[in-house]
């Protein structure tokens, strides 16, 4: 069989894009040169691989199979520089992080401390939105995603979400509210000023429910999308805040504030999201305890 890599790549380019001419716009390309390309590599496999659909193309059930090929390829491929690089020099493990913007800071670091001893490790930290997040995993542009939440069912969309922990919440005061707060509490959170995380995080609604189970009615004055800001605010005496007792004792010591009370049956979730591949990253494997197990 004439099997050419050249092919192989413009065909995998189409297959993202969905499309001959978006694929050609990619590439720099004339569309008839890379439809000619994906031909070839179809010829040379004795199978279609693309079928239009609507405007666009999709992959056939041996296209689905070319393109599981290729992601593998062309995984590996984008390593190889830093493979040689350590090969020559100091050998570093890189470890591509992303980071969804509604998660607590303070939690990443705990979440992180399975790979934090590795020696040479070299951490990139990302953070984004989560679908954008997740957009970046497909493709392997991120070796794992953090989140608080899992990722939405998606056929399309081949990434596996594993629960890495769990935390109460609870309220947060700096010194100048603390006894307004810890007075009549939890109906407290009614008279003094409260922070909220937005809708970015998963568990504002949990908040939300908590509130309206106890009929308070919050007196917001701040809602930050970044968690670290909401708590420099709240540091800064803006208002009391809720925060995850799983960084208790990190949340207290740096910025000086005190804890009021629990948020009773609320809870933050923790979660590693990856990608469906047979070449795991070793440090994902240590960050998920089922594939440690498996």
């Amino acid at each position: 069989m004439n099997f050419n890599y050249r092919h192989l790549y413009y065909f995998w380019v189409v297959a993202k894009e969905g499309g001959m001419a978006r694929a050609a716009d990619r590439l720099g390309m004339a569309v008839q040169t890379v439809s000619t390309q994906v031909r070839e590599l179809e010829r040379s496999l004795g199978y279609a691989l693309l079928k239009p659909a609507g405007r666009g193309l999709v992959l056939t059930d041996a296209g689905v199979a070319a393109m599981q090929q290729a992601e593998l390829i062309f995984q590996l491929g984008e390593q190889l520089p830093g493979v040689v690089r350590d090969a020559v020099g100091s050998p570093s493990v890189r470890l591509v992080v992303g980071i969804s913007d509604g998660l607590p800071k303070l939690a990443v670091r705990r979440l992180m401390q399975p790979v934090m001893q590795e020696p040479n490790l070299k951490l990139l930290c990302h953070e984004d939105e989560f679908s954008d997040l997740l957009a970046g995993l497909a493709l392997h542009r991120l070796d794992v995603v953090l989140s608080d939440r899992a990722a939405p069912p998606n056929p399309n969309l081949k990434v596996y979400s594993h629960p890495l922990a769990s935390s109460p919440m609870a309220w947060y005061a700096p010194a100048s509210l603390y006894a307004a707060a810890k007075r009549g509490f939890p109906q407290s959170l009614g008279k003094v000023p409260v922070l909220l995380p937005t809708t970015h995080a998963a568990v504002r609604v949990r908040l939300d429910q908590w509130f309206e189970r106890l009929a308070i009615k919050p007196r917001v004055v701040g809602e930050f999308e970044d968690s670290a800001l909401l708590k420099t605010f709240g540091a800064a005496g803006m208002g009391v805040f809720p925060a995850a007792e799983l960084v208790h004792e990190d949340l207290t010591a740096r910025y000086n504030v005190r804890r009021v009370g629990s948020c009773d049956s609320v809870e933050e979730h923790f979660f590693a999201i990856g990608a469906h591949k047979k070449v795991l990253h070793p440090l994902v494997q240590k960050l998920l305890p089922v594939q440690r197990a498996g």
